[in-house]
């Protein structure tokens, strides 16, 4: 699997969990599937939902502010309610609601106007349509799908219904996403609820690709991804391999008013480092109000996160994972030419910084948002043994009070030592 050089290099992107859900302000699909919400009152929503406010270079804009380099949208959730005019069922707000129109086309034309890279999420699953709980898989690989919205009773199994959803409304509408906006990433949900031979999805990403043979495919596709997707969580150990997290802004992922636990720009920029730190992209969410109005809070979250980010863009773009743990007690980054390491502090520095198996010769320390050259030196170490000191670095005069980075400029490419040191 080749991954295109673009994703690996854009750090960070945002989510945009849009749907009929924010009309009155429920979980997305999830709300009517456990029974929260009766599923005719879930879908008298479509009554309710206008995007009259949609400003999708408002959108771009304030993401690019942000930072972003792409930005995904959810065109079809669970639920099966589509953000464009599809033709393969009669379940879209361009049909069924007051917003009458296709809202994915503006979305990926704002984002490209801004250079944003284009994602469309599309769930495999669908919780309305009649065939879709058709058949069960060999193992239920999580014991709440018995869902009679999505599985059917044992021994009521129908496959040629399966068949005809496949054919007719899963891949008909992935057709339709990619013939019709051409994304660069297809960000795929819900695969969990069949086996890949029910999906056949290598079947799926062999004709994705062979139609547009640039599009970059997630990790939820039963093992036929591009990369690693995580969710709502930093991995203890680097993934191998590209990887991406997803995370919201507050707790939910669609807009909920109640949901008002808004993550601070502090606890945005030290997850956005950690994650850039293991080598992976940060996918930041956002949901907007059934109008098509970003909160508030959120856009200022993301305007504090693009002021850090333009302030140490350095150790940002482009950059690669940086040390292992043990090297340094926070996040880094290293330079494309493997020449700079750029250390991530969270907290105010005192006295010094640490930077441990170093067998490289430090050129220069420096701050960066400010330029402030730092004195470092080496102490300990075993010479004859080729056993690196450790390198101690003075303090900055003044920290960032997100996250100071520290530029360390070596004499040549990275080289470390992972041994125990041991005379």
């Amino acid at each position: 699997m080749t991954m295109q050089p673009w994703f690996a290099e854009a750090k960070l992107g945002i989510f945009v969990h849009w749907g009929i859900y924010a009309v009155d302000g429920v979980a997305e699909s999830w709300s009517f599937y456990a029974g929260d919400v009766p599923y005719d009152s879930y879908m008298a929503q479509l009554n309710g939902f206008t995007a009259d406010r949609y400003r999708p270079d408002d959108w771009a804009a304030l993401f690019r502010r942000a930072g972003a380099r792409y930005a995904v949208l959810t065109t079809k959730h669970h639920d099966g309610v589509a953000l464009w005019d599809t033709r393969c069922t009669d379940l879209s707000v361009v049909r069924r609601t007051p917003a009458a129109r296709d809202l994915v086309g503006p979305f990926a034309d704002a984002m490209r106007a801004k250079d944003l890279r284009v994602g469309l999420y599309f769930s495999h699953s669908d919780w309305s349509h009649p065939d879709y709980p058709s058949v069960r898989p060999a193992r239920l690989h999580r014991p709440w799908v018995d869902n009679r919205r999505s599985m059917p009773a044992p021994g009521e199994e129908e496959p040629e219904r399966w068949e005809r959803f496949l054919r007719e409304v899963h891949r008909g509408q992935i057709r339709e996403l990619l013939d019709g906006y051409g994304p660069d990433l297809l960000w795929f949900d819900g695969a969990w609820e069949r086996d890949e031979r029910q999906w056949r999805m290598k079947e799926l990403r062999d004709g994705i690709l062979r139609s547009q043979p640039d599009t970059v495919l997630n990790g939820r596709m039963l093992g036929h991804g591009d990369y690693t997707t995580a969710e709502l969580g930093v991995p203890i150990a680097r993934p191998g391999g590209p990887w991406e997290l997803c995370y919201t802004i507050g707790d939910m992922w669609g807009y909920q008013p109640q949901d008002t636990a808004h993550k601070s720009v502090r606890e945005l920029v030290r997850v956005f480092a950690e994650t850039i730190g293991h080598g992976g992209n940060l996918l930041l969410n956002t949901g907007p109000t059934a109008e098509g109005r970003i909160r508030r809070e959120h856009a200022a979250c993301l305007e504090g996160l693009g002021a850090w980010i333009r302030c140490n863009a350095d150790a940002v773009y482009p950059t690669e994972a940086g040390l292992p743990y043990g090297h340094h007690y926070g996040p880094s980054t290293l330079a494309k030419d493997r020449r700079t390491v750029f250390l991530f502090c969270f907290d105010a520095v005192r006295g010094f910084v640490e930077l441990r198996g170093l067998r490289n010769a430090v050129r220069s320390v420096s701050v960066l948002g400010t330029g402030e050259k730092l004195a470092h030196r080496v102490v300990g170490g075993f010479p004859s043994r080729n056993v690196p000191g450790v390198v101690r670095i003075d303090a900055p005069t003044r920290s960032d009070p997100y996250a100071t980075v520290l530029a360390v400029e070596l004499d040549g490419e990275l080289d470390l030592y992972t041994g125990s040191g041991e005379g």
